[in-house]
């Protein structure tokens, strides 16, 4: 259940997000790299944690219901964070929002129809946004810690609004999904 490897990668997504939160109370570019390190290392869990699972037949309803929470934690995490630290400020703080309502949303789709015995799955596009996230957050948690000729910070603002631009078409795209089961409940 627990002990297969896929499950340990996904637990290690929740395991790591009070260590990022306590490095973000320590001032220096150093503390950014580690954050960022550890953030990175987390994002690659979750690509393999999914392939190995498929691959070697390992497949759990463990695994199942921790990874997309896991993904939405650490996410959710990294942005409060952020906003907390004024990295992400200004109107930037938009496509974060939008990112979270997006993350709260399909939550609760997913458990909606978790009752009604239908399922939601993630689509290729939605894994794509995910990465886009990923990385966007990644250049916003070094920040202007990054080398002075690349423009992190700019990186970072530009993608999390294309993150949030395919936040909103998967959004749609689920909701759209969801709202033609909650509407056959009478």
């Amino acid at each position: 259940m627990y002990q297969n490897l896929p499950n340990i990668l996904t637990l290690s997504r929740i395991i790591v997000i009070p260590i990022i939160v306590l490095l973000f109370l320590f001032e220096g570019d150093i503390y950014r790299w580690i954050v960022l390190i550890i953030f990175s290392i987390a994002g690659i869990t979750d690509f393999f944690d999914g392939y190995i699972a498929r691959s070697q037949k390992k497949i759990s309803k463990v695994g199942i219901f921790l990874d997309p929470v896991a993904d939405k934690l650490l996410v959710a995490t990294v942005i409060f964070m952020l906003v907390a630290y004024d990295r992400i400020n200004g109107p930037a703080i938009l496509p974060a929002l939008v990112i979270l309502f997006r993350e709260i949303l399909v939550s609760g789709l997913r458990e909606f129809l978790g009752q009604v015995r239908q399922k939601l799955p993630v689509t290729r596009i939605a894994k794509w946004k995910t990465g886009l996230q990923m990385i966007a957050l990644g250049f916003l948690i070094i920040g202007d810690a990054g080398p002075k000729f690349i423009p992190t910070t700019t990186i970072g603002e530009i993608g999390i609004w294309l993150a949030a631009f395919f936040t909103i078409f998967t959004g749609y795209n689920y909701l759209k999904l969801g709202i033609k089961y909650i509407l056959k409940e009478k």
